[in-house]
């Protein structure tokens, strides 16, 4: 873990799994509402419903990991924005841990990509009050097809992964850990190990912003809270905080 260590004890996971559901992330947005406690993840076998960032549809067959998880905030918590990069460096060890042989790396903020950019997992958190529903679609052995973007699994990657529960269950144990250390020493420790294993700093990005401007320039690291910096042709920092962000 790059020198990162845990305190204390880390939660222990539950484990609900369901044949096919809409999505699980709606699925605990609303158990969650109800009181169902942290810790508790759900896996389904498929999805009927799945989604990603800005609503966009997630296909969900047989064989590949659909699963979510809640978080209780807590009053001293670190901001919640954080768990974003806590999600996506578990999903980095846990892939690292069942297909050693598969290069990947991370991009902002939670993209885990092959090493020629296809990506291998999608990453979706939600807010209810003080809980954050934490969802993860992991390709194991099947991708979708004709995209405009690339994609991949980890089975036509030369790997031979696990089932669905075992990953979902390795999934679990590293991101208790990460929680762990989010809570006990800050988002600071996160961004590092973030950093460790994202693509290199002068990375050639693009950024296309919510009003619709897009940037172009090189990646240049990430600030103290998480915020892309990008390294514009004039020589000036900008500061990311929302944006669809992809290599070029």
């Amino acid at each position: 873990m790059d020198g990162l260590c845990r305190k204390g004890p880390v939660l222990t996971p539950i484990f609900e799994e369901v044949a096919l559901t809409g999505s699980t992330n709606a699925d605990l947005l609303a158990r969650a509402a109800q009181g169902a406690p942290e810790g508790l993840w759900l896996r389904a076998d498929a999805q009927d419903g799945g989604r990603g960032r800005l609503g966009r549809v997630w296909d969900s067959p047989r064989g590949n990991m659909f699963a979510s998880t809640i978080v209780r905030l807590r009053d001293n918590d670190p901001p919640a924005a954080g768990l974003a990069f806590v999600t996506a460096i578990t999903v980095f060890d846990a892939v690292r841990q069942i297909a050693p042989q598969v290069g990947i790396s991370l991009k902002w903020p939670n993209d885990l990509l092959t090493r020629d950019g296809a990506k291998l997992c999608g990453i979706l958190l939600e807010r209810t009050s003080d809980a954050v529903i934490a969802g993860i679609g992991l390709n194991l052995v099947w991708h979708p097809q004709n995209l405009d973007r690339k994609v991949s699994d980890l089975s036509a990657l030369g790997a031979t992964p696990p089932d669905a529960q075992t990953a979902v269950e390795i999934v679990a144990e590293a991101f208790g850990r990460y929680v762990d250390i989010w809570r006990q020493s800050g988002l600071e420790p996160i961004i590092r190990r973030w950093e460790a294993v994202a693509h290199p700093r002068g990375t050639a990005l693009s950024a296309k912003l919510p009003d619709g401007q897009e940037l172009y320039g090189l990646y240049a690291g990430l600030d103290s809270d998480g915020a892309l910096q990008l390294s514009l042709a004039d020589g000036s920092i900008r500061a990311i905080h929302a944006a669809d962000v992809f290599l070029i």
